[in-house]
């Protein structure tokens, strides 16, 4: 009996211990002014986080929002990399550059160290939680994060209705007197549908340091008003600056959600088929509830499956004609969809160009579809359409990427904001045709196809309701199974 009890505490103890399984610090800088301490777990999951400690932005509170939470996430499997970065003092790039190195290091090393690249989060307390909205919103594809958790953060830069230090640390006393900027920088106001990563938001209702009411729950007001997926939780009392402090009274309710937050995210297969949708409202999701779990390219994803990453690039009220009212090439989407290196493009975009006033530049239409093929897939530029290469007998020809597909508008039931389906049938979907049979091009005619069932559209005749997203879904997921 008693070599029983010893053998089970020696068993508890090694368990307890096996959860960092190595611990190690990079120099993201050149003079070490700023570093990134790593924290590999034993068994990974394949998940990530990179931790952004609070501070005002004057000093690094990386205990209790830093170091304290590796021995949790590595007990979860969750690779965690804290980052130090720099005080601004008035130069935003510094903390901005340094965290953003963080994550490129991560996803670059992601093979060596267990971890899905598609899976890198960020998590940021207080300023720190400031700095990780930052990167969530304004940073480049490549270094965005595919989830955020943000504690009590700042997320206001108007110093009226926020932490007073952060801001004027972060913009600089000249930066605090540019409304521009203020406004670009609280985080609030830069989040994007589609393209803003998830977000939980931790708060205490008696937070009187960072006002929770103009700061995290802003943020989260803005990703439910964009239909992106929000999490809040907001605790009775606790204050500010707990992080995963052992003293924070919610603390174990709090790790408990937190987990089954990480553990529900559905994470790409690092080798993934990637499929970017780009198009207006319709791909968009326009008058559809939680759009991005609910649109089109949602229910697709559902359709294809874990072997493929489907992901929206729609923008509303946008059109293929580069002197259009609202050109689709002019947007952080677009420059996101090319970021996102895609094995397969569904371009599904030509019902605003059949409007009045884009139709007078509809003789431009056909040069710019040709030059969004073109940036998408340089080598059709060459001779201007795509010829079929002889191969030796057995020789093995790599298929260019990504493959284009050209997706007709679906009818336009009603005349509604001055779209025209005969514009649409007698004028656009010719031109897509032409095109693709130029370029070598698959072409998907859901102008036919969608059929003329007025209970797959809402009210304006012209989106699909959920219903009709998912025949969207369905005829396209029929195509790329064949």
């Amino acid at each position: 009996m008693k070599k029983t009890l010893i053998f089970g505490l020696l068993l508890l103890a090694t368990s307890l211990q096996a959860q960092t399984a190595r611990k190690f610090t990079i120099d993201l800088t050149d003079d070490a002014k700023a570093q990134m301490v790593c924290f590999l777990p034993e068994t990974p999951s394949g998940k990530a986080i990179v931790g952004v400690p609070g501070g005002g932005y004057s000093v690094l509170s990386n205990s209790h929002e830093g170091y304290m939470a590796s021995d949790w996430l590595n007990k979860q499997g969750i690779a965690y990399f804290v980052v130090n970065y720099r005080m601004p003092e008035g130069d935003r790039t510094k903390p901005m550059g340094d965290v953003e190195k963080g994550i490129r290091i991560v996803r670059d090393s992601a093979a060596v160290w267990g971890i899905n690249p598609n899976d890198v989060g960020i998590m940021g307390f207080s300023a720190g939680g400031h700095l990780a909205s930052v990167i969530s919103t304004h940073s480049d594809f490549d270094v965005r994060p595919n989830f955020t958790i943000l504690f009590y953060p700042v997320i206001s830069m108007d110093e009226r209705v926020s932490h007073m230090w952060s801001c004027r640390n972060f913009l600089g006393e000249e930066g605090q007197k540019d409304p521009a900027l203020v406004r670009s920088f609280s985080t609030q106001n830069a989040v994007r549908r589609h393209l803003t990563p998830p977000a939980i938001i931790i708060m205490s209702s008696d937070d009187n340091l960072v006002p929770p009411v103009t700061n995290g729950l802003e943020y989260y007001k803005a990703m439910r008003n964009a239909g992106n997926e929000c999490a809040l939780m907001l605790y009775p009392s606790g204050g500010h600056g707990y992080g995963f402090g052992q003293w924070f009274a919610y603390r174990d309710e709090m790790l408990s959600t937190l987990g089954k937050w990480l553990k529900a995210r559905q994470t790409p297969q690092p080798d993934a088929i990637r499929v970017a949708c780009i198009g207006n409202s319709i791909t968009d999701g326009h008058g559809i509830d939680l759009a991005p779990q609910n649109g089109y390219p949602a229910q697709l994803q559902r359709m294809m499956g874990k072997g493929y990453w489907v992901k929206n690039f729609g923008v509303s009220a946008r059109t293929m004609l580069n002197k259009g009212d609202y050109p689709y090439m002019n947007e952080m989407a677009w420059k996101d969809a090319q970021a996102f290196k895609p094995d397969i493009v569904l371009i599904k975009l030509g019902t605003n160009d059949s409007k009045p006033e884009n139709r007078k530049y509809g003789s431009e239409f056909k040069q710019d579809l040709q030059q969004m093929i073109t940036t998408l897939r340089p080598d059709l530029a060459q001779t201007g359409k795509k010829k079929a290469k002889k191969a030796k007998k057995g020789a093995v020809v790599e298929t260019p990427k990504p493959e284009i597909i050209l997706c007709t508008p679906i009818p336009a039931f009603k005349p509604s904001w001055n779209i025209s389906d005969e514009v649409i049938t007698n004028n656009i979907i010719p031109i897509q045709q032409e095109v693709a049979r130029e370029y070598g091009l698959k072409v998907i005619d859901l102008h036919t196809l969608f059929g003329n069932d007025p209970q797959l559209m809402l009210d304006d005749g012209i989106h699909p309701n959920d219903r009709g997203a998912r025949r969207m879904a369905q005829i396209i997921s029929e195509e790329l199974k064949k």
